[in-house]
């Protein structure tokens, strides 16, 4: 009597072994869906800026050759503009330089080796990020919404797909574009508010008769405090971007909504802002020295060092980009498992709407 490969044992046991190893592989790249039933999930917790960055390594693993496409094609670009600095006025960089020490003169702060340092530093910042402005509102704002989607993709089980992508920055860009205009509004108002405050601040010592050192310390408190002011506005600015991406809400919404999520997690979202910070200014201190400053001989070294900084910096606002999303993930998760909501997946929403409309 002829057995059927359908009924012999082995290879049922060969078939489930295969199943439930494919399984338990996908399984730990995606957030589950809370069960009301039995109350408990691992996967609905939140999650410190050390777990944060395990997950996105996994999913950097899980997805390598899409996110090294996305580095290679949209971030490297911006990264080898903003280390080399290629479209800054230096001339521009002195007139604004000179002006705040002017007017940090005026305010009464002595003008101390390290405030002109801080003055020229800022205003090199100032340049570079309104004549980078075209790169950062296109390139980038793609590069993170493509990086949102595959993060998605890896939570969501499903592979990266270039036309979806491109279906969905169609249908959310102009969301996206006005999100990203507010963020702007936001830090520059955050800038101003410093510089008003601090001045102010400086005038008021300066006219009770106080010393010079009594001053720069003020002033250096101030810039403390501002410091945690900005770090804090970049989070909440950071995640409503990825929030303009995941969600159906823009502009102020989509800061009021990340405002709202993120609201007790804060520490993770500075810890990873500080990580992050701390390894594009490591980068940009390297090629500064070893690139703009430093060459061997006939500047040979440039040739190789100039390309793997540029290299570095593009794998770290990769990274800093992923965590975000993950971020982002898991204060959705905590908040759903307090209201008891199911996760779904968001991206496919955007895709069924804009399908009918591509039909007709």
């Amino acid at each position: 009597m002829e057995i059927s490969a359908e009924n012999s044992p082995r290879l049922r046991l060969d078939h489930l072994r295969k199943d439930v190893s494919q399984e338990t592989h996908l399984r730990g790249f995606q957030l589950e869906p809370y069960d009301p039933e039995n109350g408990s999930n691992h996967a609905f917790r939140s999650m410190n800026a050390l777990e944060i960055l395990r997950e996105t390594v996994r999913i950097l693993r899980y997805n390598s050759w899409g996110f090294m496409a996305i580095a290679a094609l949209l971030i490297c670009p911006i990264s080898a503009v903003v280390l080399s600095n290629i479209l800054i006025d230096q001339s521009l960089v002195k007139r604004l330089t000179i002006r705040l020490l002017l007017i940090a003169k005026s305010s009464g702060l002595p003008l101390r080796p390290f405030i002109k340092q801080s003055g020229q530093h800022f205003a090199e910042m100032a340049v570079s990020s309104f004549m980078c402005f075209p790169l950062f509102i296109t390139l980038s704002l793609l590069s993170k919404a493509a990086v949102v989607y595959s993060v998605d993709c890896s939570y969501s089980r499903k592979q990266f797909d270039s036309s979806k992508l491109y279906a969905i920055i169609c249908k959310i860009w102009k969301r996206l574009v006005s999100t990203y205009v507010w963020v702007c509004m936001v830090i520059v108002g955050c800038v101003t508010l410093f510089f008003l405050l601090l001045a102010g601040v400086c005038n008021i010592f300066s006219i009770i008769g106080s010393s010079s050192s009594i001053i720069v310390y003020a002033a250096v408190v101030v810039g403390l405090v501002f410091s945690v002011i900005f770090a804090n506005a970049f989070v909440i600015c950071d995640i409503a971007i990825v929030i303009s991406v995941l969600e159906d809400v823009s502009g102020p919404e989509a800061l009021l909504r990340s405002c709202v999520l993120i609201k007790g997690q804060t520490h993770v979202g500075l810890l990873i802002f500080l990580g992050s910070t701390v390894g594009m200014a490591f980068v940009k201190g390297l090629f500064e020295h070893r690139v703009k400053t430093l060459s061997y001989g006939d500047g040979s070294s440039r040739l190789w060092e100039g390309p793997l900084l540029v290299l570095m910096y593009s794998f770290v606002v990769l990274i800093d980009s992923m965590m975000s999303a993950v971020f982002y993930y898991s204060c959705r998760s905590s908040s759903m498992e307090m209201s008891g909501a199911e996760t779904q997946p968001i991206l496919d929403s955007v895709i069924v709407s804009d399908e009918p409309t591509s039909v007709q």
